[in-house]
């Protein structure tokens, strides 16, 4: 009798969570059909812009790492919640659009495991480009100097007089020196890989600043108006 009963209640378990499952995938075909999702398990740009958002806003305190985990999920709730959307943790194009993100093609990244966070150049791009403007801007400088460059570029990628992407930022047509003169394309070392990454997981020394530079280099008379805050090393920092 025990044993039939073991029996009987497996049987129900097993039908109830094959349903379950069959129920979730219908609802998640049915979205995907009419447009494009963040969510749960997917990794790359658009989740890294997401998490820029939320943290500038308040509603999320974890690393920037371009992963969609439990607190990006946890965030895009209270997000929701904040604005009367779903409240579902995924961003569609509702919640992109309260966010004012532009969501595009649908993200082709996905599974449970995050992008590598190490110096290659395809899973942790962000952190390797990042790393590169960082040698090429501040090569020569204290540590604290090269994180506040890095945070400097995020903060761009936050202001919306500024391009939304890392890319974007640093690209920019007269942004850095870097740039123009070809050093962004040297290899950078251990610490402005190191570097990027604590600015990428939150850490700001400028307290926001959007503009650096070296005075004894600085040839735009325009950059001298800016209010200067903080200076680290041979840069001043200012907003």
């Amino acid at each position: 009798m025990k044993t039939r009963n073991k029996l009987l209640v497996i049987t129900i378990l097993l039908t109830f969570f094959i349903c379950m499952g069959m129920i979730i995938q219908h609802i998640q075909s049915g979205r995907d059909a009419e447009e494009t999702l963040v969510y749960w398990g997917v990794y790359g740009d658009k989740v890294f812009e997401i998490q820029q958002k939320l943290k500038q806003w308040g509603y999320y305190d974890g690393p920037i790492d371009g992963y969609y985990g439990a607190g990006t999920f946890e965030a895009v709730k209270k997000f929701q919640r904040k604005n009367g959307l779903v409240v579902d943790g995924v961003v569609g194009n509702q919640t992109a659009a309260a966010m004012g993100i532009n969501l595009g093609t649908k993200s082709s990244s996905g599974g449970g495991t995050p992008p590598s966070r190490g110096g290659d150049r395809s899973g942790g791009g962000n952190v390797y480009l990042l790393a590169q403007a960082v040698h090429g801007e501040a090569r020569g400088e204290p540590y604290l100097g090269k994180v506040a460059v890095a945070a400097v570029i995020l903060n761009r990628v936050a202001d919306p007089r500024f391009p939304n992407t890392i890319e974007g930022v640093i690209y920019q047509p007269g942004a850095f020196t870097a740039v123009s003169d070809g050093q962004i394309n040297l290899t950078p070392d251990e610490e402005s890989l190191r570097a990027a990454r604590d600015a990428l997981n939150g850490w700001d020394p400028t307290y926001g600043a959007i503009y650096y530079y070296n005075p004894a280099k600085a040839t735009s008379a325009w950059i001298w108006s800016r209010p200067v805050h903080l200076v680290i090393g041979k840069h001043h920092f200012a907003t």
